[in-house]
C-alpha cells in the first residue's frame, strides 16, 4: 500500500492498496482517508473515511514514501496536534507453521514515521517519491536540500528546522522489539492453545488486551471499524490497513532432523518462540516495579516456545514477571540499591490476589518459582512474598503454589551446571512438569489434542538474567517429554538443542534491552552451556552499562513510553467523528433512564489536619457521629500534616506514621456497633492529591490538598487551587472535571476577614452569619476565584481552627492566630444530596475534625438493553427510502442538526447579584419566608396571527443570516422558571443585634428567612430538607417588619420552628406534578428546566 498527501481543499493522508496488494494478494481497491478536525477538536478529533480508490481523486497527491508502506498503528495527539502513525519498513521474519494449511507470518517493525494532520510543519518531503523541485508546494516552502538529480537520488540530507515531537516515539517503535501479523490473517497476541480453541475464522477485533502495545492510539479505529458494515469490514481487514502490534521478542529456526529412509530426505521442522511484554505495567528498570492496584506487574512477560512439523505443533508457555507487592528500588543510593516496601500487607493483599486471579483465570494453575537470595535486600522481599502468598492460601485459593531457589547461591557453591538438578529436585517444580502438560495441536483440521493446564511464573530481582537461565531449562525438559512421545531419536538431535539455546539467549538480551537498556547476563552460558572469562568480562561491561543507563536515560525513555501508552497526565485520547454515530450517542445520553436504574448510597467524607500528633482520640464519634444513621458504603478520609511540617521530614518522609493512622482507622472501624462490613484502604499520599473510582456505571473523585498558609495570602491560595484544579491528573488523560462527581475536603487555609477580637467574641457567641460574609473561601467563590461551580452545605459549626491543644479555648499562644473555618468540603455533582455537614469534638490537634454526609446516586447500565436501542437508532438513522442513497440521508441530516441536533440551551433562573449567605442577618416572623421580587411576572403573550402553511415552526431557517438569526433570538422572551415541589434547605443560625444587614452584604433578591426564640449553638447541630408550604407558594409571603428584623435568634430553634410551621400548613393531599427538582446554589430547589427536543429523525423513539 501507498500513503499520499492531498493539501486541498483540506490536508488529508491516505492509504491505499497498491497495483501488487490487489493483483498478487488479491486485496480490495480501497482507500483508509484520514483528516482533522474543525475548530477545537482539531487536535483530538479524526475524520475518517473508506472509500473505493475509484471515488478518490488522486491528482496533485504528493506519496510521502518512496516504497510501499505497510500499515497504520493509530492516531495520537502530540503537542497541540494529530499524527498518523505508519510503519514504513518491516522484515519477514518467517512462518511458524510453513507445514500447514494455516500460514502464520511473522514481521518485525524495523521504522515507524509519525505525520501530522494539521500542518506540514514537521514534513520531511525528502522521503517523498514525486516531491517536486519548484520552490513552493501549496502549504510547504522547499529549498535547494530537497532538490533531487536526475536519477532520483537525494543529493543532500536534509536537517528538520523543528523537533519532530513523537520522535522519541519513533525511536521507541523502530527499535526492533516491535512485531506483528504479516497478513493480518492471526492473531499474534494470543498463544496457540487460545487460537485452536476458537475454531473460527480470525476476526481482527479479537486479541489478548494484555498485549498489544498500540491499544491505545489504535482504539478509536477499531471503534470506527466497528461501526462498519460486515462488508466493508471485511474489506478493511483484508486490506490490512490497521497493524496491532506487539512488544517482545519472535524468533524462528527450520532445522532438519532424522527421517525413516523411505522419505528421501530429512524431516524438516520449525523451532520458534514468541515473548510477548504485557503493557499495563510498562516501564523501565526503576522506574516501573512491582504490582499496581488492578493487579499488574512490571515487565510481564509471557513466553511461548513453538516447535512444528508437518503434521503437528507443540507449544509450551511460562509467564515471568515483577513480584506482585508495592515496591520500589532507587538506581543511585549511597550502599547500595535499597529495596523498600511502600504497602502493608493489608493494604497490598487485595492487589497480591487480584494478580493471580487473573493468572489462574488464564492458566488454571500457578506454581511460583522464586530465584531471590538470602542477601537482606532480597530476603525481606522473599518473606513479604511468602506472608502474602500464606494468606492467600488461608482464604482457600490452593491453585498457586511456590518454591524458593536461591540462584546466586547454588552458583557460588556448585556452579551453573547445577542448577537443573537442583530445579529438578524441588517437589513443587516436579510436580508442574508432570502435570501441567504442554499444548499440542494437528495440523489437518487445526483440532487441539492436549491443552496445557498450568504454568510456572518465574520471578528474579528484575525478572531478566537469573529468570531467562531457568525459564531455558523448564522449556528444554518439556519438549524432552513432548519428542519422548512422538519421535525418540529427535532427542539426542544437536542442532535442535543448539538452536533451542540461540533462540532463549536471543530472548533474554531483547528483553533485557527492552527493560535495562543492555543485553542480559548469562547468556554466554546459555548459548554455549560453558562458562568463560570474556563471558565474564562481557557481564560486568554490561553491568556498569545498565547502572548508567537506568540512571540517566531512562527517565526520557519512561516519558516516550508513557505517551504511546496514554499515561501522560494531559493527554487525550483521539476520536474519530461520525455524524451517524455521534447524533446515536448523542440520543443515548438523552435516554439514559431507559437503558439505566439509579443505585443509592451513602458516602462519608471527613478532613483533619493532624498537626504531626499520633493517634490518641477515639475516632468514633468522627466517623459514627450518629448512632442511629444507617452504615456508609463509604468512608473517604482526608488528612494533612500526619508528619510536623519540618524540613527533615519534607526531605525524608516517615512512612511509619502513615502505616499507624491506617492500622488505628481500620481497628476504630473494626470496633465499632452492629458491625457487618469490612472496609479496605485505598489511599493516596505527597502533596495535593485526588483517588478517582467508577462506582457502578457512575466516576467520582475525592481530592485533599493542603493550600497555602497565611492570613493574607488569599491570592496563593486562588492559585493553588487552580495548579491543583488545572494540573492533578489521572491515567488515559482522566482530570478532575472530566468526573461526573467530584469532592474536595481539604485544608484549604481560607480565612475570615476580621479583627481577631471580633471574631472570638462572634464565635463564641455563635454569631456565625456575620462571620461567613467574611469568610475569605465564600468570597473567592463570589469573585470565581477559586471552586467555580462548587456547593458547599451551611455553615453550623463555629471555626474549626486554632485551638490549643486537648482545648476548647482558641488560640493562645503568642501568635494568638484569628480563629477560621480552615477545613472545608465542597462538591459538585448531580449524583450528590448532602445529609449532613458539622464537626467533630477531637482535641488532640490544633484543627477540629469536620465531617460530611451524602446520599449518592450511581448509574447502572442494562448493556443488553443500551445495545439494543443504539441498534434501533442507528438502523434508524441509516434508514433510506427506495432511490435515497446513504449519502443524501446524511446530507439532510448535516442540513438538520443546526436546528434538531443542537438546540439552544434552555433560559437560566434568575441569576443573584451576589452568592447568597447560609446565615441571613434579617428574620420575619416566624416561621415565614420573605423573598424580595425585583423581576415582573411572565409577560403576557402577543396575541396569535394567522400562520401561513408554508412557513417553518421555527422563527429562522437554515437559510437566515447570522443578523437574522441574532436579532430572532433577541426577540425570544425569558420566561422566569415556575416553582413546583420546590423544598429548602433550612439554614438556622443565630444573628447579632449590633450589625445591621446594610454593613454586611446587599440583599438578595431571594433569599430564605428564618426566626425563633433564643437557643444556644449545639456542635450536633445539622440540617434537614423540607417542604415549602404550599400556602407560602401560592402567595402567602410577606415582609418582615423593622423591629422584627433585629430580633436574636438561636440556631436549633430556627430549624425546628420552621419545620414545625411547614408541617402545619403543608397539604397532604395536594398532588405533585410538573417537572423534575433540582437544587440550586443557594439552596432552594428549583424547577429543572424542560429538556431540549430530541432530533427530528428520534423523535418517534423519545422517552415516555
Amino acid at each position: 500500500m501507498h500513503l499520499y498527501l492531498r493539501d486541498a481543499p483540506h490536508r488529508a493522508l491516505i492509504l491505499v492498496t497498491s497495483f501488487d496488494d490487489e493483483s498478487r494478494l488479491n486485496r480490495p481497491r480501497r482507500a483508509l482517508v484520514f483528516r482533522a478536525g474543525e475548530g477545537a477538536k482539531a487536535n483530538s478529533q479524526a475524520i475518517v473515511e473508506f472509500p473505493k480508490k475509484e471515488d478518490v481523486d488522486m491528482a496533485g497527491m504528493i506519496r510521502l514514501t518512496q516504497y510501499e508502506v505497510m500499515g497504520c498503528l493509530g492516531l495520537i495527539s502530540v503537542g497541540g496536534e494529530l499524527f498518523l502513525a505508519i510503519v514504513t519498513s518491516a522484515a519477514v521474519i518467517g512462518n511458524l507453521t510453513p507445514n500447514s494449511a494455516r500460514q502464520e507470518q511473522v514481521s518485525k517493525i524495523r521504522e515507524v514515521a509519525f505525520f501530522s494532520l494539521n500542518s506540514s510543519t514537521y514534513d520531511d518531503l525528502s522521503l517523498a517519491s514525486n516531491a517536486p523541485t519548484s520552490p513552493t508546494i501549496g502549504a510547504y516552502e522547499m529549498n535547494d536540500t530537497y532538490d533531487r538529480d536526475p536519477f532520483g537520488q537525494q543529493t543532500q540530507t536534509a536537517q528538520p528546522v523543528y523537533e519532530h515531537p513523537c520522535a522519541a516515539l519513533s525511536k521507541i517503535m523502530s527499535s526492533g522489539t516491535f512485531y506483528y501479523a504479516s497478513d493480518g490473517k492471526w492473531d499474534i497476541s494470543s498463544r496457540l492453545q487460545v487460537r485452536a480453541r476458537r475454531q473460527v475464522q480470525h476476526d481482527h477485533s479479537t486479541f489478548d488486551p494484555r498485549f498489544i502495545w498500540n491499544e491505545y492510539i489504535v482504539g478509536s479505529l477499531m471503534d470506527f471499524r466497528s461501526r462498519l458494515d460486515s462488508n466493508e469490514r471485511d474489506e478493511l481487514d483484508t486490506c490490512h490497513f490497521i497493524i496491532l502490534a506487539i512488544q517482545g521478542h519472535v524468533g524462528l529456526h527450520s532445522i532438519p532432523l532424522p527421517a525413516p529412509p523411505r522419505s528421501g530426505g530429512p524431516a524438516i521442522a520449525t523451532i520458534g518462540m514468541i515473548s510477548r511484554l504485557g503493557w499495563k505495567r510498562a516501564g523501565t528498570r526503576f522506574n516501573t516495579r512491582g504490582v499496581d492496584d488492578d493487579g499488574n506487574v512490571a515487565n510481564f512477560v509471557e513466553t511461548e516456545t513453538l516447535f512444528a512439523t508437518t503434521d503437528a505443533s507443540w507449544s509450551y508457555v511460562q509467564v515471568r514477571g515483577s513480584i506482585p507487592l508495592f515496591w520500589e528500588q532507587q538506581g543511585l543510593q549511597i550502599g547500595g540499591q535499597r529495596i523498600q516496601i511502600t504497602r502493608a500487607q493489608g493494604a497490598s493483599q487485595p492487589a497480591f490476589e487480584r494478580h493471580f486471579a487473573q493468572l489462574i483465570e488464564e492458566y488454571e494453575t500457578v506454581h511460583i518459582i522464586n530465584l531471590l537470595g538470602t542477601k537482606e535486600n532480597e530476603a525481606t522481599l522473599t518473606s513479604a512474598y511468602t506472608a502474602h502468598l500464606q494468606t492467600l492460601r488461608a482464604n482457600g485459593n490452593a491453585a498457586v503454589t511456590m518454591s524458593n531457589l536461591d540462584f546466586h547461591g547454588v552458583v557460588r557453591m556448585m556452579g551453573h551446571d547445577a542448577i537443573p538438578a537442583t530445579l529438578k529436585s524441588l517437589d513443587g517444580v516436579q510436580g508442574g512438569l508432570n502435570n501441567y502438560g504442554f499444548t499440542s495441536v494437528e495440523h489437518t483440521d487445526n483440532a487441539l489434542i492436549t491443552p496445557q493446564v498450568g504454568v510456572f511464573r518465574t520471578n528474579c530481582l528484575d525478572c531478566l538474567d537469573r529468570t531467562n537461565f531457568i525459564q531455558d531449562i523448564i522449556s528444554k525438559l518439556n519438549l524432552e517429554h513432548y519428542l519422548r512421545n512422538v519421535r525418540r531419536e529427535w532427542v539426542s538431535s544437536g542442532p535442535l538443542w543448539s538452536f533451542h539455546r540461540e533462540l532463549w539467549a536471543e530472548n533474554g538480551d531483547a528483553l533485557s534491552r527492552i527493560y535495562a537498556g543492555t543485553g542480559a547476563l548469562n547468556t554466554s552460558f546459555t548459548r554455549t552451556g560453558k562458562r568463560t572469562f570474556a563471558g565474564l568480562l562481557a557481564d560486568a561491561t554490561k553491568s556498569v552499562a545498565r547502572s548508567y543507563i537506568n540512571n540517566f536515560q531512562d527517565k526520557g525513555k519512561q516519558a516516550a513510553i508513557d505517551l504511546l501508552l496514554g499515561n501522560m497526565n494531559t493527554q487525550q485520547q483521539v476520536t474519530i467523528s461520525d455524524l451517524i454515530h455521534d447524533s446515536v450517542r448523542d440520543a443515548l445520553a438523552q435516554r439514559v433512564d431507559e437503558y439505566s436504574s439509579p443505585h443509592k448510597f451513602q458516602i462519608f467524607i471527613g478532613t483533619w489536619n493532624l498537626n504531626g500528633r499520633p493517634p490518641v482520640d477515639k475516632l468514633l464519634p468522627w466517623l459514627f457521629p450518629r448512632a442511629d444513621s444507617t452504615e456508609p458504603d463509604l468512608f473517604v478520609l482526608g488528612f494533612q500534616e500526619i508528619v510536623p511540617l519540618t524540613a527533615q521530614q519534607i526531605v525524608q518522609t516517615d512512612p511509619e506514621k502513615k502505616r499507624m493512622w491506617e492500622d488505628y482507622i481500620l481497628d476504630t472501624l473494626a470496633t465499632r456497633r452492629d458491625r457487618n462490613t469490612d472496609y479496605v484502604v485505598l489511599r493516596s499520599e505527597q502533596g495535593a492529591v485526588g483517588i478517582r473510582l467508577d462506582y457502578y456505571d457512575s466516576s467520582f473523585c475525592f481530592v485533599t490538598a493542603h493550600l497555602a498558609a497565611g492570613h493574607i495570602n488569599v491570592e496563593e491560595r486562588n492559585s493553588d487551587y487552580r495548579t491543583i484544579a488545572n494540573g492533578l491528573s489521572f491515567l488515559r488523560g482522566k482530570t478532575i472535571s472530566s468526573h461526573e462527581n467530584v469532592i474536595w475536603l481539604a485544608d484549604t487555609n481560607y480565612r475570615i476577614n476580621l479583627e481577631n477580637n471580633e471574631v472570638r467574641y462572634l464565635a463564641m457567641n455563635d454569631q456565625l452569619g456575620v462571620l461567613y460574609d467574611a469568610d475569605q473561601l465564600k468570597l473567592a467563590m463570589e469573585a470565581q476565584a477559586a471552586f467555580m461551580g462548587y456547593d458547599e452545605g451551611p455553615i453550623l459549626f463555629r471555626p474549626t481552627y486554632r485551638y490549643d491543644l486537648y482545648s476548647d479555648e482558641y488560640d493562645s499562644s503568642e501568635k494568638q492566630r484569628i480563629p477560621a473555618w480552615t477545613d472545608r468540603v465542597l462538591y459538585r455533582g448531580r449524583g450528590l444530596d448532602l445529609a449532613a455537614y458539622n464537626r467533630a469534638e477531637l482535641k488532640q490537634s490544633d484543627h477540629r475534625p469536620i465531617y460530611a454526609i451524602f446520599h449518592a446516586t450511581a448509574r447502572v447500565i442494562d448493556v443488553a438493553k443500551k445495545n439494543a436501542l443504539q441498534a434501533q437508532l442507528l438502523g434508524d438513522l441509516t434508514h433510506t427510502n427506495a432511490g435515497q442513497s446513504l449519502d443524501e440521508q446524511l446530507s439532510k441530516m448535516s442540513i438538520k442538526t443546526g436546528i434538531a441536533r443542537t438546540p439552544p440551551p434552555p433560559p437560566a433562573p434568575p441569576r443573584l447579584p451576589e452568592r447568597p449567605s447560609r446565615h441571613n442577618t434579617l428574620g420575619p416572623p416566624e416561621g415565614t419566608l420573605t423573598i424580595s421580587r425585583t423581576a415582573s411576572s411572565k409577560p403576557s403573550a402577543p396575541s396569535p396571527q394567522p400562520k401561513d402553511p408554508f412557513d417553518s415552526d421555527h422563527e429562522h431557517s437554515a437559510s437566515s443570516s447570522e443578523e437574522e438569526l441574532y436579532r430572532s433570538s433577541l426577540m425570544v422572551p425569558i420566561e422566569p422558571t415556575p416553582i413546583s415541589n420546590s423544598t429548602v434547605r433550612a439554614w438556622p443560625v443565630k444573628l447579632p443585634g449590633s450589625r445591621s444587614v446594610s454593613e454586611t452584604r446587599s440583599t438578595p433578591d431571594i433569599a430564605p428567612q428564618l426566626t425563633s426564640d433564643t437557643h444556644t449553638l449545639s456542635s450536633s447541630t445539622s440540617f434537614e430538607r423540607v417542604e415549602i408550604p404550599n400556602s407560602l407558594k401560592e402567595g402567602g409571603l410577606r415582609t418582615a417588619t423593622e423591629e422584627e428584623v433585629h430580633r436574636p435568634v438561636s440556631v436549633a430553634a430556627r430549624a425546628s420552628m420552621f419545620e414545625a410551621k411547614a408541617k402545619e400548613v403543608t397539604s397532604p393531599t395536594r398532588p405533585i406534578n410538573g417537572p423534575q427538582a433540582f437544587r440550586s446554589v443557594s439552596g432552594i430547589t428549583k424547577t429543572a428546566p424542560p429538556k431540549p427536543p430530541k432530533p427530528a429523525s428520534l423523535s418517534s423513539h423519545s422517552s415516555p
